[in-house]
């Protein structure tokens, strides 16, 4: 069952009009960035379809990105790389994401919806946090679904840059092969050195040197 927008109609209801959905990919990879999107959508022209991305599959995914590209009032992508990941942590660096990918939005929303249980840091506009807000709110579903496909065509660049990891496939995500290749090649410049996987195989190298 796709996603609807009772959140953003009692919104709605309360005199708000520009209403944004806001998610974030990528936290728990062990390479690339996080990312975020915002989206506002326009309630007339909501594509059929809009769920949570990853109850859909890669070609829904991306037919629906393009269509919400082509009907909503606005939507922003903002990344954070992995060494600020490494510096802040991962929770701070999610938020920061989400932030950046707000104030991209033009016109600027006068309330926002975010997935998860969490609250957006100096955001300026009202804001609810909602759990599992990507399978209950077309327009936090709509961002999940623009941030999923943009972080996955990134790491597909990433995978031409940094050979040997197919981050094609895992979208730097701790599968065996990842894990595999992480063993075998060591990290590459987009890895999380702070996060377990990486920093397992940098003890292993340490204990090796000492050997």
């Amino acid at each position: 069952m796709a996603c609807d927008t009772k959140f953003e109609k009692r919104l709605i209801k309360g005199g708000f009009q520009l209403i944004a959905g806001v998610d974030e990919v990528g936290r728990g990879a062990l390479a690339g960035p996080v990312l975020a999107a915002a989206v506002i959508l326009d309630y007339k022209k909501i594509p059929k379809g809009i769920n949570d991305s990853k109850k859909l599959t890669k070609l829904q995914r991306e037919r629906l990105s393009a269509e919400i590209f082509a009907s909503a009032k606005a939507f922003a992508i903002a990344r954070v790389e992995n060494t600020e990941i490494d510096r802040i942590n991962i929770l701070k660096a999610s938020l920061e994401a989400c932030f950046q990918a707000v104030k991209l939005l033009h016109p600027f929303p006068d309330h926002v919806l975010i997935d998860g249980n969490q609250k957006i840091p100096q955001l300026i506009c009202p804001q609810i946090s909602i759990v599992k807000g990507d399978s209950l709110s077309a327009s936090i579903a709509a961002a999940s679904i623009i941030a999923k496909v943009a972080r996955d065509n990134l790491m597909k660049n990433y995978d031409e840059q940094f050979p040997g990891y197919d981050f094609a496939r895992h979208a730097g995500y701790g599968t065996r092969a990842h894990q595999e290749a992480i063993t075998k090649l060591g990290p590459s410049p987009i890895h999380r050195m702070t996060f377990q996987g990486v920093r397992t195989y940098q003890a292993s190298l340490y204990l090796n040197v000492q050997k």
